[in-house]
C-alpha cells in the first residue's frame, strides 16, 4: 500500500473514515490500489463529489453527477465501472453513498 495510504484511516470496505483527511494525491493513491488510473474526465467527476459534499453533507448519486456535470451516464459507467457512485465517492475520499449495497 503507499505510503500516503498508511497515514489515513479507512472503514472496512475501503472508504475513508475522514473525508477532510482527503488530498488529491490520497485521491490518486486510492486510484492506484483500485487499479485505476485518472484522466481529466475522472477529476470532472471527483471534484464535483468533493463540492457536493461540502454542500450537501453527503455523497452525489449518478443523477446527481450527471445532472451536474457535462459527465454523460455512459461515460460515468466507463469511468467508474461497476458501481459509478460507490467508485466515485471512494475515490473523492468521501463515505459510502446511502442505498449502495
Amino acid at each position: 500500500m503507499s505510503s500516503v495510504l498508511e497515514k489515513v484511516k479507512f472503514d472496512p470496505e475501503g472508504f475513508l473514515v475522514d473525508p477532510m483527511t482527503w488530498t488529491r494525491e490520497i485521491g490518486e493513491a486510492i486510484a492506484k490500489r483500485e487499479g485505476m488510473q485518472l484522466n481529466a474526465r475522472h477529476w470532472v467527476v471527483i471534484n464535483f463529489a468533493r463540492e457536493y459534499f461540502t454542500q450537501n453533507g453527503e455523497s452525489p448519486t449518478p443523477r446527481n453527477i450527471t445532472k451536474n456535470t457535462d459527465v454523460t451516464t455512459k461515460e460515468l459507467y466507463e469511468l467508474f465501472p461497476g458501481g459509478p457512485a460507490k467508485l466515485a465517492a471512494k475515490l473523492a475520499g468521501l463515505h459510502k453513498p446511502t442505498g449502495c449495497i
